[in-house]
C-alpha cells in the first residue's frame, strides 16, 4: 500500500506517526516535509475533503499566529489561502492512502487508514 505523510520532523505526534508507518513492511511510505514542500491550494482542499474536515479544522492554532489573524473564524477559502502562504498553520501530520486521509492527531489515527 503507498502512503504518504505531511510531516514536521519537530513534532513528536509526527514522528510517532511517522514510525507507525516506517515499521509496516507492507507500506510504500512517500515523507513530505511540508514546511519544505508545501501542498498546493488544490492539494490541500482535496486533504481536507477526503479527510472529512473542513480546513478550519485542520488549522494549528499552537505556535501560530492563526488566532491573532481571525482564521478560526474565517471562511473555508481564506483559511486555505493562508495555509498556502504560510504552512506552518497546516495542522499534522496529515496521512493520505488509498484508504482515505486523516489527520493523524492522535498517532494511532493512521492505523484507520491502513
Amino acid at each position: 500500500m503507498k502512503a504518504t505523510i505531511w510531516h514536521n520532523p519537530k513534532c513528536g505526534t509526527s514522528r510517532k506517526t511517522l514510525a507507525i508507518l516506517e515499521n509496516l513492511s507492507t507500506v510504500d511510505l512517500t515523507v513530505v516535509e511540508y514546511l519544505k514542500e508545501p501542498p498546493s491550494r488544490d492539494k490541500l482542499v482535496q486533504l481536507y475533503r477526503d479527510a472529512g474536515l473542513s480546513p478550519n479544522e485542520g488549522l494549528r492554532l499552537r505556535g501560530t499566529d492563526a488566532e491573532q489573524r481571525g482564521l478560526p473564524d474565517a471562511a473555508a477559502d481564506t483559511v486555505i489561502e493562508a495555509m498556502v502562504a504560510d504552512p506552518i498553520l497546516i495542522n499534522r501530520p496529515l496521512v493520505e492512502t488509498e484508504k482515505g486521509v486523516r489527520l493523524c492527531r492522535p498517532q494511532d489515527r493512521v492505523l484507520e487508514i491502513l
